[in-house]
Order: structure tokens, then sequence, then C-alpha cells
């Protein structure tokens, strides 16, 4: 048997048996010895004997001078993949948004919120006025910015300084395996405006801050908190209490989530009403030391675009006040009443 042919049979099964990702390398090598097969038989040296392989082999050096540009380009690709994903990036993709009323391809994309009674014109034009921060990009933000962006909030802030990581993917749904150490923000941004490109998405890599976050939250009609600790939380709480914004807040873990819409300028209790002291440590670990289902975050970060959606439109009855927890490994669900504290640090209500 002709050592080419082997050769190239044994790369074919090689290559079947790989993973995706390292295809690429033994399909260039059956190109190669497919090619040198073929040079062979033109040029009448279509050797059969496996004595002069090795003559065959070192005669072929342009092969190797094709394999190493071939690897060559290949690291240089995923060179520029890992520059390109570290670099600041504002807006993304292209947007098709417009200001003023529904365009009428619109019309046709929010037909099934037209005819809600709750929505309609108006409550679709809230939608596409509006502007929201959505302060993390993972598990909760995952369906939190897919459905606002579905639903056509018209300008969504996305602030996440954290970068894709494969144990992301299990329950972080926004986000993909060829976005692999991508900046979460981007990511997300970028799968928002493939789903709705008439929308404007702002893709913000950075943690929020004192300094960062109070000009951005003054900026924006409703902020959603998904981010997985308390401190965080409870900055975020602070800052929309300061600007007077409405914040819908949730957390989960393992099979269990909650949500609360908090907003003491309407009259609701802010966060640390609620939660006015940290729990204690190993009381409420995060995700990555209790673990979680993973459509948990999908269900509770749902809820929350639902509460979203019904405060920029006004359509039904929201959260504030109240507190819902949810238990998705008994499938139950109960709403508790909450209070503003008159003795909380951050809103204090004057006695």
């Amino acid at each position: 048997m002709n050592p080419w042919v082997f050769l190239l049979v044994v790369v074919a099964v090689a290559t079947i048996l790989m993973p995706k990702k390292l295809r690429l390398v033994p399909l260039a090598l059956v190109f190669l010895v497919a090619l040198q097969i073929v040079t062979e038989i033109v040029e009448g040296r279509f050797y059969t004997r496996a004595a002069d392989f090795p003559e065959r082999l070192m005669s072929g050096a342009w092969i190797w001078w094709s394999l190493g540009l071939f690897i060559i380009v290949l690291l240089a690709k995923k060179g520029l993949r890992w520059i390109r994903a570290r670099a600041p990036q504002p807006d993304i993709l292209p947007s098709a948004a417009q200001e003023g009323p529904l365009q009428p391809v619109e019309l046709e994309r929010y037909s099934r919120h037209l005819l809600l009674r709750e929505v309609g014109g108006p409550g679709q034009v809230r939608l596409k006025n509006a502007k929201v921060l959505v302060v993390g990009a993972g598990g909760l933000g995952s369906p939190v910015i897919l459905y606002l962006a579905a639903a056509g909030v018209g300008e969504i802030f996305i602030a996440d300084d954290d970068r894709v990581e494969n144990s992301n993917l299990q329950r972080q749904i926004i986000h993909t395996d060829q976005r692999l150490g991508e900046a979460k923000a981007v990511s997300a941004a970028g799968a928002a405006l493939a789903l709705n490109p008439f929308i404007k998405v702002h893709p913000l890599v950075t943690r929020l801050d004192e300094t960062s976050g109070p000009d951005l939250i003054a900026g924006v009609d409703l902020v959603l908190d998904g981010t997985d600790n308390f401190d965080t939380r409870y900055l975020v709480n602070t800052l929309c209490v300061a600007a007077g914004k409405p914040l819908i807040s949730a957390a989960i873990t393992q099979w269990e989530g909650q949500i609360s819409l908090y907003h003491p300028a309407g009259g609701a209790p802010c966060y640390a009403c609620v939660f006015p002291t940290r729990p204690a440590d190993g009381l409420a670990p995060a995700c990555s030391e209790a673990g979680v289902i993973a459509p948990l975050p999908g269900v509770v970060g749902s809820l929350m675009a639902l509460e979203a959606v019904k405060y920029l439109t006004g359509a039904g009855q929201s959260l504030k006040g109240r507190l819902m927890m949810f238990d998705g490994l008994w499938q139950e669900s109960r709403t508790i009443g909450v209070k503003r504290r008159a003795d909380c640090k951050v809103c204090g209500v004057p006695h």
C-alpha cells in the first residue's frame, strides 16, 4: 500500500475522532497529503514500496514549509482574536434604531405587544424611548438583556467587567462557546443587537463604582441588578436611592431565587430596608460555591425582564413593596409584603 495513501487514511480517521476545535490541523494534513499524491502521479513517481517512504517524505520539504505557514496563520488568527476580545469596544454592531415613532417594520415586529390592551401602541413607544441599565451580564443578566432587547427597549446599557468562561455556559445563555474569553458586556451586546437591530446597546466593560455609577444611573429610567455579590448590590442600591431611580434586583442560589422592585422615591423600600445587614459568611454562598441549577437564572431573570416591561409601560401591578420568592425544587412561589425602615441608613424615612 502506498505510504501516502496509508497516511491519508490515518489522518482522515483521526479527523473524525478529534474534537471539532482541533479538526483544522488534520484537515490541512489531508489536503497536503492528497496534493503530494497528485504531484507524484503527474510526475510518474507514485511508488508503493514502504522502503521508499522516508525518501519520499523528505523529498517533499515543501510540505513542511506549507504546514509551518498554516500553523503560523492559525496562531496569528487566534492571537488577533485574543487581542480583539480584550480591546475596549463601544457599540460593536451597527444599529437600525431611529428616533421618533415606530417604523413599519417595528409595527410588525412588536405586533403581539400592540394587541395587548395593557401595552398597545403607546406602551411600545414608551419602551422604545426608555433607557435601561443592566448591571451584570451573567446568569440573570442573560435573559434580562435578551428579553429587553426582544421587547424593544430603546437603549440598553450593560455594565460588566468579567469575561466569558467555560463554566458560565451552563446557565448564561446569552454567551456562546465561540466567545470564550470575550468581555461579557461585549458578548451580550452582540447577542442583543443580533436579536433586535432596532435598538441601541452600550457595552461597558467596567465594574460599577462610586465614580462611574452616579452619572450612568442618572441618565437611565430603570436599573436592573443581576450581580452575585452583596458589595455590588448594596452599592447599586445606594446609587439608585441617591438618583431617585427604581431598581429591580434579584438573587439566586442552588434551586431558589428572589426578586423585588425597590424604589423609595415611589413609596417602596430600598434594598437596604429589606436586607439591612449582609448574611454571615457561609449563609448565602455564591453560585460558584453552592452551585445553581441551569434553568433557574432563566426563570428569575425572565421575571426581572417582565417587571421591567411592566414598570416602563405602566401595565399591571409591580413588585414595589413586595418580595417574591421562588423555589424551583418544589415548584413553589410566594410573595410577602416589605416596608421601608425608618432607621434605614440608605433611604431613612423621616420620623
